[in-house]
């Protein structure tokens, strides 16, 4: 593992810190804080085939180390996306990876075939969406909806493909070997836990949603056992997330297994993360190999 020229299977990194779908927006905001080309990739807000309001409020609700979220892809879709977003991530130097959901199995396909038309480098293919064709069930909880919907978005784009893996399943390994063998370039993990927090004062649940994702400091040893388990299984690259906050956790990913990590909650909790991260790996790991 090196600081420089990090490859993700066809995917180049400058160096191995990206930033995590739906913690970074499409990195507007974080431009004002620093120069978006310090980091190896950005992955942008999850994006779906059309516009998307999202989940009612509240949708975030913090927790001891951590946060629950039920941001609910709000989203302008994938065309204003095009439009409006690549040409201005095009003005740094930094990988863009367009992140896409989807409900069916041919929302997927048809994101997949506009992507491979456009100026981004990678397609991460977030596999927690649920199938509303299977009654609901996310499609990275079974391998065989998993490697459906990675082989349908292989066969219609030549673009590198990451695929984003739920942590809510019994063994994450036959997920991530189904994603592999149905021509995932690498693999992301982890998205968030399945959580809920209530409001003493209401009896409530905080989310309006009620039950969200669970993110941060507090499912960073989830994470770093799955990327373990995983890399033990697999023979693609990495990328490992889940509650990094500076660079001796991003590390930790990388002692399990992760070829490159991205910082997702932590962006949140300060703007500065993911490059005080980049700088603090240069204690742990050589510029060249």
């Amino acid at each position: 593992m090196q600081m420089n020229n990090v490859d993700l299977n066809g995917l180049v990194l400058k160096n191995p810190v990206t930033v995590a779908s739906g913690t970074f927006g499409f990195g507007r905001e974080f431009s004002d804080f620093y120069d978006l080309s310090l980091l190896g990739a950005i992955s942008v807000k999850g994006l779906t085939l059309k516009p998307r309001e999202g989940n009612p409020v509240p949708r975030l609700a913090e927790t001891p180390m951590g946060m629950i979220n039920s941001v609910g892809l709000q989203n302008p879709g994938v065309e204003a996306f095009i439009r409006d977003e690549i040409p201005f991530l095009r003005t740094f130097d930094t990988k863009i990876i367009a992140n896409i959901n989807g409900n069916t199995l041919e929302e997927y396909v048809e994101m997949a075939k506009i992507l491979d038309k456009e100026d981004v480098d990678s397609i991460e293919v977030n596999i927690s969406c649920p199938n509303v064709k299977s009654g609901g069930m996310a499609f990275g909880t079974d391998p065989l909806m998993a490697s459906k919907v990675t082989s349908a978005v292989r066969n219609v784009t030549s673009k590198h493909i990451i695929v984003k893996l739920s942590p809510n399943v019994t063994d994450i390994r036959t997920i991530a070997k189904a994603a592999e063998v149905s021509g995932a370039n690498c693999l992301s993990m982890i998205n968030t836990i399945t959580g809920m927090a209530f409001d003493l004062k209401t009896r409530r649940p905080i989310i309006a949603n009620r039950i969200g994702g669970l993110s941060g400091p507090a499912v960073k040893p989830v994470g770093v056992r799955m990327v373990y388990e995983t890399a033990s299984v697999v023979g693609i690259p990495i990328i490992g997330m889940g509650g990094i906050m500076n660079a001796e956790d991003a590390f930790e990913y990388i002692l399990a297994g992760a070829s490159a990590i991205a910082v997702g909650t932590g962006n949140l909790v300060n703007p500065m993360c993911a490059p005080q991260v980049l700088e603090g790996l240069k204690k742990y790991l050589p510029a060249e190999v």
